[in-house]
């Protein structure tokens, strides 16, 4: 499978996926000076990235008694992915920008899809009608479910979804990993348990592959 059907590939949006504690951060920064060398670049992260977008995160984050229902999380989700997509990314894209995203849709396939249960149809519809891009190049950050929860112990409190219990995660990277073994094209799985540096590195040199592809 080497596109997601209805979706319209963006080869100069890269996105960067993974569970709690990967170090997404990390690798996102050597990312953005690797792409720098090629002109402007547009960062990101989901969900945020915009005013409205970013209120959307905190709704669903916090930790409350009133808190959304598995369905009613995965629209918040594609209601702020919309608005970044809308008035962030397609006027980057279309100034011919670079677009390095902190996760996009693939999360809500391993986080709502795997990690919740909900219908992975009714993620293909929402991601056909109301995204409607993939990414050019998708970057896991693979790590095994034990580590990543330790690392992220070391972070603070922990927010509504980072508090989910251990076998959510590991449905969560389950996903993530299948849908990586479906779309070889387009994903590329970095073993995220090694040091920041090497991490780093492998990550960076999977970006410069792509680009070479690319010209």
């Amino acid at each position: 499978m080497t596109q997601s059907t209805g979706l319209r590939r963006e080869p100069r949006l890269v996105t960067i996926e993974g569970g709690e504690g990967a170090g997404k951060s990390t690798v996102l920064a050597a990312l953005r000076a690797e792409l720098e060398r090629d002109g402007r670049v547009t960062c990101t992260r989901e969900p945020g990235g915009t005013p409205l977008a970013e209120r959307v995160r905190a709704l669903l984050l916090e930790r409350v008694d009133d808190a959304p229902c598995d369905r009613a999380e995965l629209l918040l989700m594609f209601a702020a992915r919309a608005q970044l997509v809308c008035t962030l990314i397609e006027p980057a894209l279309a100034r011919g920008e670079w677009v390095l995203s902190d996760r996009f849709t693939d999360a809500s396939h391993a986080y709502q899809g795997g990690g919740r249960g909900v219908d992975t149809r009714l993620i293909d519809v929402l991601e056909r009608d109301f995204v409607g891009i993939e990414p050019g190049l998708t970057l896991l950050l693979d790590v095994p479910v034990d580590v990543g929860l330790a690392r992220m112990r070391g972070r603070g409190e922990a927010d509504r979804i980072e508090s989910e219990r251990v076998e959510f995660f590991e449905r969560v990277r389950a996903a993530y990993l299948a849908r990586a073994k479906a779309q070889t094209a387009r994903f590329v799985v970095v073993d995220a348990s090694r040091s920041a540096d090497e991490v780093s590195a492998q990550a960076v040199d999977a970006l410069r592959r792509y680009k070479a592809s690319l010209a």
